[in-house]
């Protein structure tokens, strides 16, 4: 069954409309309208622990939830009204259940959901209800909704996977819509902003790829390999080495557009990026609509034209020039050759998947490498362990406020500060201004409701919608989500007999009171400024590309391959270059706060993008360079090139000195390397690369002591 070509936000939901229909039904049916506000949280919670899994993972998934929400809610139940038992047990269940987050995704999603049960097994209890009826409809409430989600991966078992696949393509036609501007030669005085949006717009290709990556991993742990896995998987596959392609550099850019910026040649690639972008385009549509990808017959002839324009250009020019963009559109058509054979493919190497068709592991598996990364954080340095700790302190901020003055419906002020409150202060920020946006509107609107809806029926109509929307909303327009939740909580209560006119100016009080804690905690419980480690993230990114050249070298030498262990080296290059985008992106929300970091920090981010795109080039050709070359000069360039790769790896922790010493050397070796080219355009090649990437080193050097000194002037004040 091929997935309708519907917007995939739509078909998630169906899950949740269909669950609370159902909920609606059974508590009109029965007349039960009290139960409402328990059978629906319960089944939110099941939405926010959904995870994407095969048939078999995802009936354990919904075991760990259950017997993860029945602690956490029966915890919370039993506890409740007992004051200090009360607030010693939330605290202690939000430090543990954070503290675990830092073992994988899988970890923090049960995590939020496991505190977001026993914040709403406080929110729905109500005295003249028995005890056990609370924790009991909110377990019904998720079973109900993991019962829907097994029914739609039953209908439609590869759907995630497409949609993630579709999401990675049209990520890389952005990212190539990006590098066809490189190549527009009246735009070069915008050369250094484009770096920066290039760099950007890889970190949501990594972003993308880590998606796919732990759809595939799920599906492919077990003995049986679907057809349509293993389609999806070679379009994994396919895709990384497009990316590895068209992330490669061979050549300074401006020096290029200044060459070619009265030909055609130039033009001609753009226009050749631009349509191979929208090819990718077409790729993630025909992923989406599930039918097959039709190769452009305009690519077709735009490939053909760029070899006849540079076969002109050739004509009148020599050197090394010509031989730079041989190698580059030889690049940009391996890239069409892949476009053109993604439906075919290999088909032998799907039916007998080896090394280099395995997925890395997503996270640390067995309770002795959970605890071993457990104990890994606990330290002030960990960003995972001073959330927990700040959360903690607001978990028992709130509850202790509640208790004290006895608040009627007072742990909204818990649940506003746990949903809003973020590992950092920008993100915490823009949750706090779009929850009391949301909150407020809601509330003028949920309070009408009584009175415009008397009716038991239509109520539950407006529970279905308000929460079908909640979810639809939640992960791209967090506003539209509080205010949809809002209107649904206030209606809930209308159904339990509640009066909501006077609940609602309390629910504006209990977000304010709520978002203050959080904005409190996370200005002045050790803010990210001044734990936000620009200089580290930046040192590992430079190590990462060290570690990526070493593996290209030996595949070099010892013949290409798209294993595991070289997969893994070129993702972690290239999950360090995101993660130094994304700290930069986080800094630059906080000018006040960090405008003496930004400026080095942004120039290393175009340095360490030009980085990897020259080491990409000696990926993109490690497959034909195995052999060919002189031997004496193999020799040289082999130990000049791992020197390079040391240097990398170790840059930020050397002495000025030193790397003076060790940079001259190999810019010596480079030099007589270069005498020894001759005519041979393989080693031709090689030198070059290993000259570009040779020319990054001190600007590295340089811009990675300077956001080290930079950051202690910032330790120190």
């Amino acid at each position: 069954m091929r997935t309708p070509a519907v917007n995939p936000k739509i078909i998630a939901t169906l899950p949740i409309f269909f669950s609370v229909f159902i909920a609606t039904t059974f508590i009109w049916y029965f007349n039960v309208p009290k139960l409402t506000t328990p059978f629906v949280l319960g089944i939110i919670a099941g939405g926010l622990v959904d995870l994407d899994n095969r048939l078999t993972g995802r009936l354990k998934n919904i075991v760990i939830t259950v017997v993860l929400f029945s602690i956490a809610s029966l915890s919370a139940q039993i506890t409740y009204g007992a004051g200090l038992q009360f607030i010693l047990t939330m605290t202690l269940l939000t430090f543990v259940f954070t503290l675990l987050g830092a073992v994988g995704l899988r970890y923090r999603t049960f995590a939020f959901g496991t505190l977001a049960v026993a914040t709403y097994t406080t929110l729905s209890y109500t005295p003249e209800m028995p005890w056990v009826v609370n924790p009991f409809m909110i377990l019904c409430g998720t079973l109900l909704y993991s019962t829907m989600t097994l029914i739609l991966h039953i209908v439609f078992p590869h759907r995630p996977v497409q949609e993630n696949m579709a999401a990675a393509y049209s990520a890389l036609g952005g990212y190539l819509d990006a590098k066809a501007e490189f190549f527009d030669p009246d735009e070069a005085e915008q050369l250094e902003n484009r770096q920066i949006d290039l760099a950007m717009k890889n970190t949501a290709i990594i972003e993308a790829f880590n998606r796919c990556r732990s759809a595939l991993f799920y599906r492919i742990r077990g003995q049986h390999r679907h057809p349509r896995t293993s389609r999806m998987l070679r379009y994994y596959f396919t895709a990384q080495d497009i990316h590895e392609r068209i992330s490669s550099a061979h050549m300074d850019y401006r020096e290029l557009a200044e060459k070619l910026k009265n030909t055609d040649l130039i033009f001609r690639i753009h226009r050749l990026l631009e349509l191979q972008g929208q090819a990718c385009r077409d790729v993630a549509e025909s992923l989406r609509s599930g039918q097959p990808y039709q190769y452009s017959k305009r690519l077709q002839r735009a490939i053909e034209g760029c070899r006849q324009s540079l076969k002109l250009y050739a004509e009148t020019h020599g050197g090394s020039e010509v031989h730079t963009l041989q190698r580059l559109l030889e690049n940009l058509f391996s890239v069409d050759y892949q476009l053109c054979h993604i439906e075919s493919g290999d088909k032998e190497a799907e039916e007998t998947p080896s090394e280099k068709h395995r997925i890395a592991g997503m996270e640390s598996g067995g309770l002795r490498n959970v605890w071993r990364t457990v104990r890994s954080q606990l330290n002030f340095e960990s960003a995972v362990f001073r959330h927990a700790v700040r959360l903690a302190i607001v978990v028992f901020t709130a509850c202790t406020i509640v208790e004290v003055f006895h608040i009627h419906f007072g742990y909204w002020i818990l649940l506003t500060a746990l949903f809003v409150c973020q590992p950092n202060y920008s993100a915490t920020k823009s949750r706090i201004n779009q929850r009391i946006a949301g909150t407020v509107l809601g509330v003028l609107v949920g309070s009408l409701v009584p009175y415009f809806t008397p009716s038991v029926e239509t109520k539950l109509w407006i529970v279905l919608a308000a929460t079908t929307l909640f979810f639809f909303f939640r992960t791209f327009k967090y506003s539209f989500s509080t205010f949809f939740i809002t209107v649904q909580a206030l209606t809930a209560l209308s159904l339990a007999g509640e009066d909501v006119f006077s609940l609602t100016w309390q629910r504006v009080a209990d977000t304010l009171i709520g978002s203050a804690i959080a904005w409190v905690a996370v200005s002045y419980l050790w803010p990210d400024w001044r734990y936000l480690t620009l200089e580290r993230t930046a040192a590992q990114a430079v190590s990462r590309n060290g570690v990526y050249l070493r593996h290209i070298l030996g595949q070099l030498q010892n013949g290409g391959s798209d294993d595991m262990a070289y997969r893994v080296a070129r993702r972690q290059a290239h999950e360090a270059a995101a993660s130094l985008s994304s700290t930069l992106s986080d800094m630059s929300g906080e000018p006040k706060k960090y405008g003496a970091k930004l400026q080095d920090g942004f120039t290393l981010l175009k340095t360490s993008h030009a980085l990897i795109g020259y080491i990409s080039a000696l990926g993109a050709y490690r497959s034909q360079m195995a052999q060919g070359c002189a031997p004496e000069f193999s020799e040289n360039f082999y130990r000049t090139a791992y020197q390079t790769a040391d240097m990398l790896e170790n840059l930020a922790a050397q002495p000025p000195e030193v790397f003076q010493t060790a940079l001259a050397q190999v810019r010596q070796e480079l030099a007589q390397l270069h005498g020894q080219i001759g005519d041979d355009r393989q080693s031709s090649i090689l030198w070059q690369q290993l000259s570009l990437i040779a020319r990054q080193l001190e600007p590295c050097y340089r811009m990675l002591h300077n956001t080290q000194a930079s950051g202690l002037e910032t330790a120190a004040a």
